[in-house]
């Protein structure tokens, strides 16, 4: 069973696209939908929290199969209101089957557009009867993704399984990008610096353009007093992401102490810009 942990936290729609890798377009879609009802922080901002997180990964699994914005929006408002309330979509395993949405709970499936219960049926004919078995469910293989969202379940309450879960779902699929960015940053915090630093460095070989695999290793690499090597880490993470606000903060930062004050200036003035702009 699976036990759902509110740690308190708060998230920002930067988080959220972060964490859950969800384009800003869906996130919206889901809020203005009433999947989620985000709390509102300063300026109206929206404040996620981890329960919000948690419904939101479905959608993060929707997306991963490529359906469209406006069908992820439209299937998960349509479920929302015709489960009851007390029925968290959590609970629910929702994927999608070729073109097809499929919800499964417990040992029932049923279509997420028609609502209709669906069975693996086979039919038989001999003897001049014919005769319909139903197919017992098949053993299911646990994915990568699955590996990810337990690990990513357990992150509040317990750091060593969280570890464990990103490290298989590393061995399934060694450029899963979510799972090396959470991966790196918890070694990071409890200082297995150069462990995390393999963990970026093999991901970016698959990912070579995404900015936050790049601007984790930038922070790392400032941590190891590397900061060329950071600079270059987070001028990269700019390049696949210009738009990325804290980047250009730690960027201004790291100018400002190494004696680049022009670029410590402009790298402060985007970051106000895009703060502003978020606002």
């Amino acid at each position: 069973m699976n036990v759902e942990v509110d740690d308190g936290r708060e998230y920002s729609l930067r988080d959220i696209e972060r964490v859950l890798k969800l384009s800003r377009a869906v996130v919206i879609g889901l809020v203005k939908s009433g999947y989620v009802v985000p709390a509102r922080g300063p300026r109206g901002a929206y404040r996620f929290s981890f329960r919000d997180l948690i419904a939101l990964r479905t959608a993060r699994s929707l997306a991963a199969a490529h359906l469209p914005p406006r069908r992820i929006n439209r299937v998960l408002k349509d479920l929302r209101q015709r489960l009851p309330a007390a029925v968290p979509l959590s609970g629910l395993a929702i994927r999608a089957l070729g073109d097809r949405i499929v919800v499964q709970e417990g040992v029932q499936r049923w279509d997420a557009d028609s609502g209709q219960y669906m069975l693996d049926l086979e039919v038989h004919g001999s003897g001049g009867q014919l005769r319909v078995l139903e197919h017992a469910e098949p053993a299911v293989t646990e994915s990568a993704e699955d590996w990810f969202n337990r690990a990513w379940e357990a992150e509040p309450r317990d750091e060593e399984e969280a570890i464990d879960g990103y490290l298989q779902a590393l061995r399934i699929e060694p450029g899963h990008a979510a799972a090396s960015v959470n991966l790196g940053r918890l070694l990071h915090e409890s200082d297995h610096l150069k462990h995390a630093e393999e963990i970026y460095r093999t991901a970016l070989r698959h990912h070579p353009r995404d900015e936050l695999l790049l601007f984790n290793l930038g922070v790392l690499l400032e941590d190891l007093g590397r900061y060329d090597e950071a600079v270059t880490a987070y001028r990269d993470a700019l390049r696949s992401h210009a738009a990325f606000a804290d980047c250009h903060y730690n960027l201004a930062l790291l100018c400002e102490s190494t004696g680049n004050k022009l670029g410590a200036i402009r790298h402060l003035r985007e970051y106000r810009k895009l703060i502003a702009r978020q606002g």
